[in-house]
């Protein structure tokens, strides 16, 4: 079991480490992180996570493990689920948030990603599609969407509108 470690709300770490979420401490969080990835007809990449992972669909992403940053963890979190390479200078960070009992870390990349060439983790990931914000929006009203991260891509998509007129300030706090 991958180990993670604890921060404080100013994102320190407390040098204490979990395996788990469930039952953190108040005053304790966690680290994950999460991309969207865009292609040219403004879909998003969403994945059908594996039954034992609940089933939902959602985007790419996981936690933060122990001593590893967040750049790193999303890079890793990629290659493992998808078996997609990332290099750093191709991807950006377009917001971090905390909320309830962790930080978020959400990147972007406008990628044309044919899905063929995609190697899932069918621990982790039963498949993938790309899906218009209508469709994510119905898989949500469904409820088999994942909450946290349906509003992630919300708070990307914001992002991105803001780039478009012209107003380039991050949402990183």
């Amino acid at each position: 079991m991958e180990k993670r470690d604890f921060v404080d709300k100013n994102r320190k770490t407390m040098g204490e480490k979990t395996t788990g979420e469930s039952n953190i401490a108040e005053g304790k969080y966690i680290q994950i992180v999460i991309i969207c990835f865009e292609n040219d007809k403004h879909e998003f990449l969403i994945q059908k996570r594996a039954e034992k992972k609940n089933g939902k669909w959602a985007l790419t992403g996981g936690h933060v493990i122990s001593e590893e940053d967040s750049i790193t963890a999303i890079i890793r979190e990629t290659q493992e689920e998808l078996g997609l390479e990332l290099v750093e200078n191709q991807i950006e960070l377009v917001f971090s948030k905390r909320t309830y009992n962790c930080f978020a870390d959400i990147y972007y990349m406008k990628k044309n990603i044919e899905l063929s060439t995609l190697t899932l983790e069918k621990e982790e990931v039963e498949k993938v599609e790309w899906a218009s914000l209508e469709k994510i929006n119905k898989l949500r009203e469904k409820g088999i969407f994942l909450e946290c991260h349906y509003e992630c891509l919300k708070e990307c998509v914001y992002f991105l509108e803001k780039i478009e007129e012209g107003e380039k300030e991050k949402c990183i706090n």
